[in-house]
């Protein structure tokens, strides 16, 4: 069976196993909190507990748990390798907290599966004059992949390199059709 669980701050809903959320509500310490029912949507997009405690020096501590970590040291810590200790999702929902979606990756692997910051919207493409540049990272070094008359063909190109050099654990650029608006940029351009 699935939970769905509603975030404080937010319309979405983390995704759980049934016996992960019936542990996440009968765990003395955890209960105690209300953890369940205190999550909240974090800016890296993941859920989130949060509470501010007064020591007893009259001080604040906040204490933080993410949920994705908490499950997975408590039902996949015999995973977890110092090589493979970053928790992530395989399919890039943080909100999905079932244990079939989470897994310890290395910090490369997380580091190539982050959102994409270019402007382009592709993972390893960019503009030059009037034509897309491919580049990919590999062994820290940045390798040319061709230029190309589209951004979405610039992702391709990345994309078979990504699966070629690190197979599931490469970053895949979403490719999205191309828009009259798209279009009607690249003729503005000159392209």
């Amino acid at each position: 069976m699935l939970y769905k669980v509603k975030l404080k701050n937010a319309e979405e809903e983390v995704l759980l196993d049934d016996h992960v959320y019936e542990w996440l509500v009968n765990e003395p310490y955890l209960s105690s909190m209300d953890f369940i029912h205190n999550l909240r949507k974090h800016s890296s997009g993941c859920a989130v507990f949060q509470k501010t405690w007064r020591k007893a020096d009259g001080a604040f501590k906040t204490e933080t748990i993410y949920l994705h970590k908490l499950i997975a040291e408590k039902f996949l810590q015999h995973t977890k390798t110092p090589e493979h200790n970053l928790v992530g999702a395989r399919n890039g929902n943080k909100l999905d907290c079932r244990l079939e979606n989470l897994l310890y990756r290395s910090r490369a692997t997380a580091s190539r599966k982050r959102k994409t910051s270019s402007h382009m919207g592709y993972t390893g493409v960019y503009k030059e004059n009037n034509r897309y540049r491919a580049v990919i990272s590999i062994n820290r070094k940045s390798v040319h992949l061709g230029m190309f008359a589209t951004p979405e063909e610039a992702a391709l190109a990345y994309n078979k390199k990504s699966r070629e050099v690190y197979g599931e654990d490469g970053k895949q650029n979403i490719i999205r059709p191309r828009t009259e608006q798209d279009k009607d940029a690249d003729k503005r351009e000159g392209t």
